[in-house]
């Protein structure tokens, strides 16, 4: 008897934590802060999407990831990148322009006001930087279908997924 018990605590412990993993993050929307678009998760026709979950303020580290991808997201056609930051709509264009101009036309920044969507994703805060408690820099990737399928939280601000890394693993998730 001990034994069936055990293995129904199991069972439910093990489809609890499928469905957790599998929970799709519904739409998300987000306007940008250095054009006039608007990102829809719903509307990326079953291509993976980073979201890069940027620093409150002035961060070099942010600014060094974000040039990264920019110039090595059309290697990875199947995936797009969405740069988030949490700040105002000025402090954000004022930031960019530390960014390659022409880039900004291809990935926008986009405003995640409070940071609700990186509370959304469960992203932690409580990291000191700047005088300021920010959340901890993130790239959450969702798949094709619309769900987290994966996630990095940095330790410190310039801990960050590369690209390289993030080429690895959708090649992993895709079975290259």
């Amino acid at each position: 008897m001990k034994f069936k018990n055990s293995l129904s605590v199991l069972m439910f412990l093990l489809i609890f934590v499928v469905s957790v993993k599998a929970q799709s993050s519904g739409d998300i929307k987000l306007q940008s802060a250095t054009d006039k678009s608007q990102f829809i998760l719903s509307k990326q026709n079953g291509k993976y999407v980073a979201l890069h979950f940027l620093l409150k303020t002035e961060c070099p580290y942010c600014i060094r990831h974000t040039s990264e991808y920019f110039g090595r997201a059309a290697t990875l056609p199947n995936v797009v990148q969405v740069f988030i930051k949490p700040d105002t709509e000025k402090e954000i264009a004022e930031w960019a322009t530390k960014l390659p101009a022409a880039e900004l036309t291809k990935f926008p920044i986009y405003r995640d006001p409070d940071a609700k969507l990186a509370a959304q994703f469960n992203i932690p805060d409580g990291y000191s930087f700047h005088n300021q408690i920010v959340h901890y820099p993130a790239m959450v990737l969702i798949g094709p279908d619309g769900r987290e399928v994966f996630r990095y939280i940095g330790k410190n601000n310039s801990d960050r997924f590369s690209f390289d890394q993030l080429v690895s693993k959708v090649n992993e998730l895709s079975g290259k």
